[in-house]
């Protein structure tokens, strides 16, 4: 399956302000960090509760199952998981900066928007805050992985499709990696969810792993 998307780019009128925004914070508007010597490539995970393994024990979620991973397969290498049950975009485009200056990441996986559709939040200012929080990636010198989500038409159609949308512009516009739908392995069998039918259960967290994992790797040569 292929995670990128080769839209024509065009113009966000909101992008225009983005980097004004990076440059009136004074922690980025100087030299960006580099990597402490000595210390591991990091990949920081800024996600919601479905990266943060809502239901399940700490070993259990597909992030966790991820650091297993990389231990066998890419030593030398360290997730950071900063996921916050219930975040929603404005959470992570207000925490991403002291995030990245703490973890100095070399991929950052933005995995967030599921509760801004959830609760109807606009559209505009989840594309503002995904901007923000991929242009201080990229600021700092990280690969980014988009993680996109779908959500029902529980808001309209036009709602759901914009919402789905974002996320291929924001990936086109910022040349990044995108996976454009975390649940796609698992979101058509009811029994791979907890009985709030939002989040997966541990036994289908494998699954989420090895989707992640297709896109994920490319970042880590």
């Amino acid at each position: 399956m292929k995670f990128s998307y080769a839209a024509p780019r065009r113009p966000f009128q909101w992008a225009v302000g983005l980097f004004a925004l990076l440059l009136a914070l004074p922690a980025l508007a100087q030299e960006p960090p580099k990597p402490v010597p000595g210390t591991p490539p990091t990949i920081l995970v800024m996600g919601d509760s479905l990266a943060a393994g809502y239901g399940l024990a700490a070993d259990q979620g597909w992030v966790a199952l991820t650091a297993r991973r990389i231990a066998e397969r890419k030593p030398g290498w360290r997730i950071v998981n900063a996921s916050i049950s219930g975040e929603t975009t404005a959470g992570g485009s207000a925490r991403i900066v002291a995030e990245v200056l703490r973890v100095r990441p070399a991929v950052v996986v933005i995995e967030l928007g599921a509760n801004d559709g959830l609760r109807g939040l606009p559209l505009r200012a989840m594309r503002h805050n995904l901007a923000r929080m991929i242009g201080a990636s990229q600021y700092v010198g990280a690969e980014v992985l988009l993680v996109g989500m779908q959500i029902p038409p529980n808001y309209g159609a036009d709602y759901a499709n914009g919402f789905e949308r974002a996320y291929r512009d924001l990936a086109a516009h910022f040349d990044v990696t995108l996976l454009p739908f975390l649940l796609e392995p698992v979101a058509a069998d009811r029994d791979n969810f907890q009985d709030d039918n939002l989040h997966p259960v541990a036994e289908a967290q494998p699954a989420l792993r090895d989707h992640v994992w297709t896109a994920l790797a490319p970042l880590l040569d």
